[in-house]
C-alpha cells in the first residue's frame, strides 16, 4: 500500500528527496516510439525548461534531473528557510508565476486596498501558499500536470498521463545525495542513448558541463561550494570539478566499450564518503533496484523512522551493506 507523501518527507531529518514520474498505458514522454516511429523529442524541451522554471519560482532547489523516454528523475533540496523569508507579497508574486490565485490574492498584488473582512482569507492564502511554495508534491504538480495536458492535447486523448503517484525518497547523507545525483546524471549512459556525459541531452550534468567550460555554474541548479565554503547555508560541499570529473569516469567504467577507471583524486571523494570503489559503482547504477525508501547509514534510517513514527526501517540491510567500507 502506497504511504501518505507526509510520512515520507522529513525536513528534520533531511531537505534532500530523489523524486522520479513515470509515463503510463505505453505513454512516451520523449524519444521515438520503436513501434510506430514517431518522435517525440520535441518534448524534451518541455520538462526541462518547466523543471527548470520551476526552480526559479518554489523554495525547493533542483540538484540533479534526467529527461528520459518514459520517466525522468529529480534530485531535489527544500529550502524551508527560503520561503519563511519571503515577505507576503514575494509569496503572492511566486504563485501567480504559476496559478492564478483569488481575487483577494490579485487585488493585493496590484496593491489594491484590502478591505478589513478581506484580511483573514488574504493571510490564509498567503499561509498556503507559503507552505505549498516549498512541498515537494506541489512541485511534482506543476511540473507533471501542464506536462500531461500538452502531451494528452498532442496525442488526441484524455485520462492519465503518468502513474498516480511519483515515487520520491528520503536521501539522509552526502554519500546518499552525491550517488543519488550521478546515478540520475548517468541514465543516459546506462540507457545506451548517449556515449558521455557531455552529450547526454536534457540532464543536469550536460548544463553543468556546459557552465564548467564557461568558468560558472548553472544559476538554475544547486551549486557546488566545496569545502571551504562551509559558511554559506545552500549548496553541495563538493567542488563542481571533482563531481564532473567523477561523473565522467564512472561513467566510462560503466560504458563496456570504454577502458574507465577511478582516478586518484576522484578516488579522494570516495574515501572522503568511507564508501569503496566497487561500492560506488553499485550505488551509480543500481540505485533504484537497492533502495525503495529512505537511503543513508542505518544510524540516520533509524533517526528518519523514529521523527515519522515507522516502526519498520525500509532497505535497512541494504543501506548497511552498500554504504559503509566494513
Amino acid at each position: 500500500m502506497a504511504r501518505p507523501r507526509s510520512t515520507l518527507v522529513s525536513i528534520e531529518d533531511t531537505p534532500f528527496y530523489h523524486c522520479m514520474s513515470k509515463c503510463i498505458r505505453f505513454a512516451w514522454l520523449t524519444g521515438v516510439d520503436k513501434y510506430t516511429g514517431k518522435s517525440y523529442e520535441h518534448r524534451r524541451d518541455w520538462v526541462e525548461s518547466r523543471i527548470l522554471e520551476l526552480a526559479e519560482v518554489f523554495a525547493i532547489d533542483v540538484a540533479a534531473y534526467a529527461v528520459m523516454s518514459n520517466h525522468l528523475h529529480l534530485v531535489l533540496r527544500v529550502d524551508i528557510f527560503e520561503a519563511n523569508s519571503w515577505t507576503d507579497r514575494e509569496v503572492v508574486e511566486h504563485w501567480h508565476q504559476l496559478f492564478k490565485g483569488s481575487d483577494i490574492t490579485q487585488k493585493f498584488a496590484q496593491g489594491e486596498v484590502i478591505e478589513s473582512f478581506e484580511v483573514t482569507d488574504l493571510k490564509h492564502s498567503i499561509a498556503q501558499y507559503r507552505s505549498r511554495l516549498s512541498d515537494i508534491s506541489w512541485f511534482m504538480r506543476a511540473l507533471n500536470e501542464p506536462i500531461a495536458r500538452k502531451a494528452n492535447k498532442e496525442d488526441g486523448c484524455t485520462g492519465r498521463f503518468w502513474e498516480g503517484r511519483f515515487k520520491s525518497q528520503a536521501l539522509l547523507d552526502e554519500t546518499a545525495v552525491l550517488a543519488c545525483m550521478a546515478y540520475v546524471d548517468l541514465n543516459p549512459i546506462r540507457a545506451k542513448v548517449a556515449d558521455t556525459p557531455e552529450t547526454s541531452d536534457f540532464t543536469s550534468i550536460k548544463k553543468r558541463i556546459k557552465a564548467a567550460i564557461k568558468g560558472e555554474q548553472p544559476e538554475a541548479l544547486l551549486p557546488f561550494i566545496g569545502n571551504e565554503r562551509k559558511e554559506m547555508v545552500k549548496g553541495l560541499m563538493f567542488s563542481a570539478k571533482d563531481y564532473l570529473q567523477l561523473v565522467d569516469e564512472t561513467g566510462r567504467i560503466i560504458r563496456v566499450d570504454k577502458r574507465g577507471a577511478i582516478s586518484p583524486e576522484s578516488q579522494k571523494i570516495l574515501n572522503r564518503l568511507n564508501i569503496p570503489q566497487e561500492n560506488w559503482l553499485k550505488l551509480t547504477t543500481e540505485f533504484s533496484r537497492l533502495f525503495k525508501g529512505p537511503v543513508g547509514t542505518v544510524q540516520e534510517l533509524g533517526v528518519y523512522c523514529e521523527h515519522l513514527e515507522r516502526k519498520r526501517r525500509q532497505g535497512a540491510a541494504n543501506c548497511q551493506r552498500w554504504l559503509c567500507s566494513s
